[in-house]
């Protein structure tokens, strides 16, 4: 027999899928939602459809978009010379809120992880490896994650645009091994910018 009444129990299971979420935080946001007014859980309804419905991957870089191309892609003011090559689309922002860099952004998907089953045509290196040949960049400012599979990630690329008329960099240290871009303040991700290193 259930616990709760069947809604309840398929909304905390439904947010226990969620990453970071276990099964007593999920409790505590359903029954945060049961007793919120019904105007704001219908807006956190609706705000889940629409993303689901409008946003897809940008065809240029596969950021997130409601578009074709997302902002970044379609900003002209940007150094078209210059990717920036991240795991996710959530670690744009806390490059953009540095201001350090003003160039493109390409979204792999992920890292290298032959354990996990991720191997290199699981992740969008093809398509970055086309860029650089067909748009001339001049910089992959390699931004994975300083971990194993980040690391393994980064030396692969280098790898494969070896050869090529493009210089390779990664962040510089400060930003600790082990970590993810997602949780760095601006400052420390800053001056990783700044002091980038060729790999």
């Amino acid at each position: 027999m259930a616990t709760y009444a069947r809604p309840v129990e398929k909304l905390i299971t439904e947010l226990a899928k969620l990453p970071s979420i276990g099964p007593r935080s999920a409790q505590r946001i359903a029954f945060h939602i049961v007793r919120s007014r019904e105007e704001d859980a219908l807006g956190l309804a609706e705000a889940l459809r629409e993303v689901k419905e409008r946003i897809h991957p940008c065809k240029r870089c596969f950021n997130l978009t409601e578009q074709e191309e997302c902002g970044i892609c379609r900003d002209a003011g940007r150094d078209q010379t210059v990717i920036c090559v991240v795991e996710d689309p959530y670690d744009i922002g806390p490059i953009e809120r540095t201001a350090e860099y003003r160039g493109l952004y390409h979204v792999l998907g992920g890292a290298l992880s032959p354990l996990d089953g991720v191997e290199a045509e699981d992740l969008r290196i093809a398509e970055l490896v086309e860029r650089v040949r067909v748009e001339g960049a001049k910089e992959l400012v390699v931004a994975t994650n300083p971990n194993t599979t980040g690391e393994a990630t980064a030396m692969y690329i280098a790898g494969e645009v070896s050869g090529m008329d493009v210089r390779v960099t990664a962040l510089a240290s400060g930003l600790p091994v082990g970590g993810d871009l997602e949780y760095a303040d601006e400052v420390t991700l800053g001056r990783a910018f700044a002091g980038r290193r060729e790999i």
